[in-house]
C-alpha cells in the first residue's frame, strides 16, 4: 500500500495504540491501509476489525487487500460507520481516525483538491454526494463565502472579503487552477500560497469535515473496549481544537471519566519523516485510552 500512500506518524501511531496479537482494530479513514496494514500485520485479527472509508477509489484497494480475510469494509462516512459500529454493539481494542486528505487525493488532478493541479472544481471525499466545490464557487453567495473563508479557512475578515469578491466577479470559474491563479493574481503575497486557505475552507465544507469530527467524538468511548485506545490525527487547528477539548473534557470528570488521555501534548513528526515525507508537517497526534 506505500506505492498509494505514504502513512503520516505511523511509528507513532503504533507506539500510542500498542497493537497485540488478536486485538480488533476499527479504522475510520482506512484509505489506502497506510496505517492498518501495519496494524493488521501485527493483530492478525481480521475478521472483527473494521475499514471504513468513504472514497470509493480507496475502498476498492481496502476490497482487494482485505476482503478474502473477512475484513468488515463500510463504504461510508466515519460519522454514520460510526452510529452505526455503535447501534449494532460494536466495541475494538483499538480505534483510529486520520482526518487529513490523503496523497492519491491530492494527487490526481481530476478529483480537484489541489490548487497546485488543474483539474475540475469538486473535491468530495464521496463522490456519490451532490455538493461539489463548483457548486459553492459558482453559485454561493458572497457573504456565504466570506462566512466559510473566515470559519474554516481561518482568513481575516479582510482577506476573506477580497476572496470573495475576486470569486464572485470573477465567475464562472471552471477548474481548479482558474481559481487558483484568480486568487494568487489578485491578492498579496504571503508565505503560503494565497489560495491555500480558500482551498481548505471549500474543502471542508464539501465534505461537512468539522461537524462529521463533531459528532464522532463522543462516540469512540462507545466504540472502545475496557483498556481500548484512540489515536486521531488531525492537519490543522480547527480539527485538532475539536480533538483536544473532547479530550479534555471526558478526562476530566473524575470517576465518571471515559477515557486517560496519553500524550498531554500533540505529537508531531520527527525531521526525518519531515523530510522524507513533507506532508507531515501539520500532522497532529492525540492518543486517549479507554477507562
Amino acid at each position: 500500500m506505500e506505492e498509494h500512500h505514504k502513512p503520516v506518524l505511523l511509528a507513532e501511531v503504533l507506539q500510542a495504540l500498542k497493537p497485540e496479537p488478536g486485538e480488533s482494530y476499527l479504522d475510520l479513514t482506512a484509505g489506502y491501509a497506510g496505517h492498518a496494514s501495519r496494524i493488521l500485520d501485527v493483530t492478525r485479527n481480521y475478521k472483527t476489525s473494521c475499514l471504513v472509508d468513504r472514497d470509493d477509489y480507496a475502498v476498492g484497494i481496502l476490497k482487494l487487500k482485505y476482503e478474502s480475510e473477512g475484513v468488515k469494509i463500510l463504504h461510508m462516512d466515519f460519522y454514520s460507520a460510526a452510529l452505526q459500529l455503535v447501534e449494532c454493539g460494536n466495541t475494538f481494542d483499538m480505534v483510529m481516525a486520520d482526518f487529513g486528505v490523503s496523497s492519491p487525493q491530492l494527487d490526481q488532478e481530476t478529483r480537484g483538491f489541489s490548487f497546485l493541479n488543474d483539474g475540475p472544481l469538486d473535491m468530495r471525499m464521496d463522490r456519490r454526494q451532490a455538493l461539489t466545490a463548483a457548486t459553492i464557487v459558482n453559485k454561493w453567495s458572497e457573504r456565504e463565502l466570506i462566512e466559510i473563508f473566515e470559519k474554516y479557512g481561518e482568513m481575516s475578515p479582510g482577506f476573506s472579503r477580497k476572496v470573495a469578491g475576486i470569486i464572485v466577479t470573477g465567475r464562472p470559474f471552471n477548474s481548479t487552477l482558474e481559481l487558483s491563479n484568480a486568487i494568487a493574481g489578485n491578492a498579496r503575497r504571503t508565505r503560503i500560497h494565497p489560495a491555500t486557505k480558500a482551498f481548505q475552507a471549500i474543502r471542508i465544507t464539501v465534505n461537512d469535515e468539522l461537524s462529521q469530527i463533531e459528532k464522532t467524538l463522543p462516540l469512540i468511548p462507545k466504540l472502545l473496549n475496557h483498556g481500548g485506545r484512540v489515536a486521531i490525527i488531525t492537519f490543522h487547528s480547527l480539527e485538532d481544537r475539536l480533538v483536544k477539548d473532547y479530550f479534555k473534557k471526558v478526562s476530566s470528570l473524575g470517576e465518571e471519566s471515559e477515557l486517560r488521555i496519553i500524550n498531554k501534548s500533540p505529537i508531531i513528526a520527527e525531521k526525518v519523516e519531515l523530510v522524507n515525507n513533507p506532508r507531515s508537517r501539520s500532522a497532529k497526534l492525540r492518543a486517549a485510552c479507554k477507562i
